[in-house]
């Protein structure tokens, strides 16, 4: 599984770093770093969703540093 998530201006300014630490973390703590590689990516094309996050070629998701636990859980650990 390829996720990727945005760090292009908007999604900067909103906490894009901060969501990759807590998701390296999660996956580190999931021992999960041979089934999900965690990319940087510009812009995806939502920036007004920002933070904006992509699975595999699947849609666009809004994250926030507050929802990563949850979008965690649920669209990445919920699909291995």
């Amino acid at each position: 599984m390829v996720v990727q998530v945005c760090i292009g201006s908007a999604c900067h300014l909103k906490g894009s770093y901060e969501v990759i630490q807590q998701l390296k973390g999660k996956i580190a703590e999931g021992s999960l770093e041979d089934q999900i590689l965690l990319k940087s990516s510009f812009c995806l094309g939502q920036c007004a969703q920002a933070v904006s996050v992509k699975i595999d070629d699947e849609p666009v998701y809004s994250v926030s540093p507050d929802t990563v636990d949850e979008f965690f859980d649920v669209s990445i650990k919920g699909r291995l």
